[in-house]
């Protein structure tokens, strides 16, 4: 019985393994882009983001008439970073640090520097469950024409999910679409993201990666809570 069951489980992990092959190669070589390595993000690669950065008068969101109540009650002093949680999509993509990207023929692994932050998007066609729902959401996507193409959902609500500046929530409605591709030495990105439940529309903002330096590695991001939060201690209220 013992030995049936070791067999069941290796031929199991054999056609999952299969699988995935399949699944890479079924994709031309034209289809697959290299994504593969560190990318640096940082301030000498694109500008500074900020309330008006990567949004501007052509593309800054459009909210709803409960999207402005909240931005309205909006102050610094709410943002969940300075207790360390995580940025989420769209913000974390153009945050001014390294990420890393490493190519698996049934996922793509995006490990960011900021926040330690690491997303898996399946390529594998699985869906997700009711137990999906995180920060990060859940990602799956596919390769066609040089891209490779990203659909999350499954995010948590984030009284901050939508940038760092602009007191603009996000929902469990949000939903995140990227497609990244090479030109030349660059990687490049366009995202979009819509929330019925704040955002009138779909907004997008499209940006790039440069390789990193040779052996550069991902720096440890340390965030203590109590660090964090002392420094918008003394922050004046608007409600004071």
């Amino acid at each position: 019985m013992k030995q049936k069951t070791l067999l069941a489980v290796y031929s199991t992990a054999v056609l999952a393994t299969a699988s995935s092959t399949t699944i890479l190669n079924a994709q031309s070589d034209d289809a697959v882009p290299v994504l593969d390595g560190i990318w640096d993000g940082g301030f000498s690669v694109r500008p500074v983001n900020g309330e008006n950065v990567p949004w501007g008068e052509d593309n800054f969101p459009k909210l709803n008439a409960r999207g402005l109540a909240y931005q309205e009650t909006w102050e610094e002093i709410m943002a969940p970073k300075y207790d360390c949680q995580p940025a989420s999509s769209p913000a974390i993509q153009y945050d001014p640090y390294h990420m890393k990207v490493t190519q698996w023929p049934d996922r793509v692994l995006f490990r960011y520097e900021k926040d330690d932050q690491l997303r898996t998007v399946w390529l594998d066609g699985r869906e997700p469950d009711a137990t999906d729902f995180s920060i990060q959401g859940f990602s799956k996507g596919y390769y066609e024409d040089g891209s490779l193409y990203v659909t999350t959902t499954h995010f948590v609500f984030d009284i901050a999910g939508f940038d760092d500046y602009n007191g603009i929530p996000s929902s469990a409605q949000k939903v995140v679409t990227e497609r990244y591709w090479r030109e030349g030495d660059e990687l490049r990105m366009t995202l979009t993201v819509e929330d019925p439940m704040f955002l009138l529309e779909p907004t997008s903002y499209t940006t790039r990666w440069l390789p990193a330096a040779e052996g550069y590695m991902l720096q440890p991001y340390d965030c203590d809570p109590e660090a964090s939060r002392a420094s918008v201690r003394f922050y004046p209220s608007k409600y004071d």
